[in-house]
């Protein structure tokens, strides 16, 4: 019967020395006992509508810009179509007004001034004429006068030509061409947050990450605001530990810690990143009888290596010798 139980004795010593469990050594406590907790990445549209496509599959690995999924987006296209017509017309609009007249225009302008020259080159040589009869007394100053009035009619003429010549080649006013700006600038920026619109009813992963879930099919009414793909980046998976009140003054942000958990590779470490401001008395999970009745604080660690969300971990002091510390 001895050999019996020696041989099995034997036996769960090799067994746990293959599952890399001490077996039969005085092994420290852990420091603390937790678990793996993911923080996820929920995306979702801002605005209702059918979902159109999915683009992802649960398990997947999605590369940072990869597209997720796409909101019907018909009505959104036209109204950025829309958008795209006003925009262009404030721009036809405010070019208009920074050049002058049109060549056709210039042309009647132009033609209009030669007839007020040729009707003052007449004019004048008749207010000439009756000057001199006047001055023989052959004819009445009443004809002077009226030669004189149409001479100054057609110089009014003339000048106004040249007017309307100048201005047709001027720009509008100042406050014309601002007004223009301000119009061309806002058309710009409901172009812009149309194309926006268009963008998140199509959104892209904004990291690598794993696909950890897809909360809709594509013909399905999605609500505004309501994820339709949960993402979780390997760099956001974190360790909550539950460290006891006796044994903080081990740890501080930036201890590194020693790590084991089932499956996990030797040599595993974390390094705490928070610590929490008050007690609990439990931890939410129990891992560990023991630590029932002790109280304890919350401990967030950023673990060396991605672990799988929800796996119980312990955890050691780094400085625990290598002939201590767990392997």
């Amino acid at each position: 019967m001895s050999g019996i139980l020696a041989g099995l004795v034997d036996g769960l010593a090799a067994f746990a020395l293959a599952l890399g469990i001490p077996f039969g050594a005085d092994e420290p406590p852990p420091l603390a006992h937790g678990y793996a907790e993911g923080e996820y990445l929920r995306i979702a549209a801002p605005s209702a509508g059918t979902l159109e496509s999915l683009s992802v599959v649960r398990g997947a690995q999605v590369a940072a810009g990869a597209p997720l999924f796409a909101i019907d987006r018909s009505t959104a296209n036209a109204e950025r179509d829309r958008l795209a017509a006003v925009l262009a017309q404030a721009r036809a609009q405010r070019a208009d007004l920074a050049t002058g007249k049109r060549p056709q225009e210039v042309a009647v302008l132009t033609a209009q001034k030669a007839r007020a020259e040729a009707a003052l080159r007449y004019s004048s040589a008749e207010l000439a004429r009756q000057q001199e009869l006047v001055a023989r007394k052959v004819t009445s100053p009443d004809k002077l006068d009226q030669a004189r009035a149409a001479y100054d009619r057609d110089r009014g003429q003339l000048a106004e030509a040249d007017a309307q010549l100048a201005v047709a080649a001027l720009p509008a006013r100042p406050e014309q061409l601002r007004a223009a700006d301000e119009a061309v600038s806002q058309a710009e920026a409901a172009l812009a947050q149309a194309e926006r619109r268009l963008a998140d009813l199509a959104p892209a992963a904004p990291v690598a990450a794993l696909v950890d879930d897809t909360l809709y099919n594509p013909g399905e009414w999605v609500p505004a605001g309501s994820p339709v793909v949960s993402l979780l980046p390997p760099e956001r998976v974190k360790l909550v530990l539950f460290v006891p009140e006796t044994a903080m003054a081990a740890v501080a942000p930036g201890t590194v810690l020693s790590v084991r958990c089932d499956g996990c590779p030797p040599g595993l470490s974390a390094r705490v990143t928070r610590i929490a401001s008050q007690a609990e008395y439990t931890p939410p999970v129990i891992y560990s009888v023991g630590s029932r009745e002790k109280l304890v604080f919350r401990v967030e660690a950023v673990p060396g290596r991605p672990l799988n969300p929800g796996v119980p971990v312990d955890v050691w002091p780094a400085d625990i010798g290598p002939a201590e510390r767990p392997q």
